[in-house]
């Protein structure tokens, strides 16, 4: 018994949509070679069938010998059996082929989103991953199972051929003749259907994107009237994509009839001819029903090809979609020769906006506008290639996997994801409940947990959705500082709690934070007046450091900013947070 899925998923030729498809087919071979050679056992016996029942016609019923009809029912008792056994199994296989597939292709996916990082929303929509892994895997799936039933469908065909070819000449010409002109007929509809197919995967990638947004932004929508306009908007697109679904199921729809009337049409000739050479005395009444029994049995195969047909055509237009996925590459990669930082941290430098980051000291930035801080913490962790130096060396001639181990940068962007709490906030597993609990005092969360069922072993819903916004953002604090990198940046870690909680965490944070550096990217003015530095960023430029008193009375702008926020704060303490995120949505 094999077990699903496979530890390594492999390298995917992802150079094309066909080689992918090939790959993935190469892939599950051994599961794809039993199921085809149980296809052809199994549609192998039943292309027997016909010809022993039309033997035990002529030999047993016309003839009336009893010895004769008795051992041509048992020949067709053992083809039924030996047809219904290789029918189960290759069911078992082809169901297996299906799930590897599927479950390689979400793999393949899973692992390419890690790799690409920060990169992939950049430059794919979170629809189209969504779609992916969903829709596409499925195609996938079905386009590897269906493979070894094809083949087994024209062994079945070939074999059919051969026996009407022996039987009557005419007969086995119209099979083969007339099944390349069915294929035929029915691959003129699959470049419409493999168009609109395409189409119709767009409008989806792109609804399933709007949906994410609209709920992930659905609070803050409704807190400042937005949700109507957003509801309206997917009710277009919607509508939209119900549209183009209804011009594919036409294109789907003819095909399936085709399906249906042409093997039909098939039937009706292979009938006509047969009872007029009966009736001409060139076939035997049990030819003539062998020759009946085979046109009604060769719907199944032909059905089966059309199928492979249609399956291989959306499984192409999947294929593409996920070999684009995997073409993609990310923005940073390793430099050939690495250099190696020193053990002990050094100055963080930002050349684009001179700001200088000493070691072991906890820096705030206050900037005027939020996408200089956006632009600062992605430059500083590497997110965006910039002339960003550690320790001297600068960070795009070492390892990306050293940079993110030294350096940890966290944002309200970051989610909770589902599983215990301890292992949400604990992703090495390694530490002990007093570092946990120490975190959890330092982000103020201990109210939190406490007031849990299972405390640290309650599990957390999708997305973190049974806490506030406040909550979520002073979890994500605590597992920041549990991680304990030697470099720590936050972006805005208090703008969604109130101004009590927000004293705590700013007492607290310093001492959490001992002999490790720190950049907190804020205009609080609770959190400033702890820091051990504050810098001013006005129009991407530092253009003032010192204390927060100092600043206060010595940098233009610097007042207001802070007065503006505290005034902010002091009125709506996650308006900030809020507002920005409904922008983001937005955009």
């Amino acid at each position: 018994m094999w077990s699903l899925p496979v530890a390594d998923p492999g390298v995917a030729d992802h150079r094309s949509a066909l080689r992918l498809l090939r790959w993935l087919a190469g892939r599950a071979g051994a599961s794809v070679a039993w199921g085809s050679v149980l296809s052809v056992v199994w549609m192998g016996s039943q292309a027997l069938m016909p010809a022993v029942l039309g033997r035990a016609v002529d030999v047993g019923l016309t003839a009336r010998d009893p010895q004769a009809l008795l051992g041509w029912s048992a020949v067709l008792l053992g083809l039924g059996l030996v047809q219904a056994t290789a029918s189960i199994s290759q069911h078992w296989f082809g169901v297996f082929n299906w799930l590897s597939t599927a479950y390689r292709t979400v793999q393949l996916t899973v692992r390419q989103a890690n790799r690409l990082g920060a990169t992939l929303p950049k430059r794919l929509a979170t629809g189209e991953v969504v779609s992916i892994g969903t829709a596409d895997m499925s195609s996938l799936g079905g386009a590897v199972e269906v493979v070894a039933r094809a083949v087994g469908a024209v062994v079945a065909i070939v074999v059919v051929a051969a026996i009407l070819l022996g039987i009557s000449v005419p007969l086995g010409l119209v099979i083969v003749i007339g099944v390349p002109v069915l294929m035929a007929a029915v691959g003129l509809g699959l470049r419409p259907l493999h168009r609109r197919q395409q189409t119709y995967r767009d409008q989806q990638a792109t609804l399933a994107t709007l949906a994410g947004d609209i709920v992930t932004g659905l609070r803050i929508l409704r807190g400042v009237g937005g949700e109507p306009a957003f509801a309206d908007r997917y009710r277009d697109q919607s509508q939209e994509l119900r549209r183009r679904g209804d011009r594919l199921a036409r294109v789907e729809s003819v095909l399936e009839a085709g399906q249906l009337l042409l093997p039909g049409m098939f039937l009706v000739l292979v009938t006509w001819l047969g009872a007029r050479l009966t009736l001409s005395g060139e076939l035997t009444v049990g030819q003539l029903v062998a020759a009946y029994a085979y046109t009604a049995f060769l719907t199944g195969p032909i059905r089966t090809l059309t199928e492979f047909l249609h399956t291989m055509t959306r499984g192409h237009v999947a294929a593409r979609r996920v070999a684009g996925l995997l073409a993609i590459t990310p923005e940073f990669t390793d430099p050939a020769w690495p250099r190696r930082l020193p053990d002990r941290d050094g100055e963080l430098v930002d050349s684009t906006s001179g700001l200088r980051v000493a070691p072991y000291q906890l820096t705030a930035v206050a900037a005027t506008a939020p996408e200089d801080v956006a632009g600062l913490a992605d430059r500083l962790g590497r997110y965006r290639d910039a002339e960003v130096a550690l320790a001297g060396v600068p960070l795009r001639e070492l390892d990306l996997a050293a940079v993110r181990q030294r350096i940890l940068v966290t944002d309200n962007d970051d989610r909770l994801f589902t599983g215990r709490l301890r292992d949400e906030l604990d992703g090495t597993g390694r530490a002990s409940d007093d570092a946990i609990r120490a975190a959890l005092v330092a982000a103020s969360a201990t109210d939190i947990v406490d007031a849990l069922p299972d405390g640290l072993d309650a599990e957390v819903a999708e997305r973190g959705r049974e806490f506030s916004g406040g909550q979520q953002q002073r979890l994500r604090l605590a597992r920041a500082l549990l991680a304990d990198p030697p470099i720590l940046v936050l972006v805005e870690p208090t703008s969604a709690v109130d101004a009590h909680t927000e004293v705590r965490i700013a007492a607290r944070l310093p001492a959490a934070r001992t002999g490790r550096t720190t950049v907190v990217c804020t205009t609080s003015p609770l959190l400033l007046e702890h820091a051990d530095r504050v810098v001013f960023v006005d129009a991407g430029r530092v253009v003032a450091d010192g204390s927060h008193a100092d600043l206060l009375r010595t940098a233009p702008g610097y007042a207001a900013l802070v007065t503006r926020a505290e005034s902010a704060a002091s009125s709506e303490p996650a308006a900030l947070s809020e507002v920005a995120a409904l922008s983001e949505v937005a955009s």
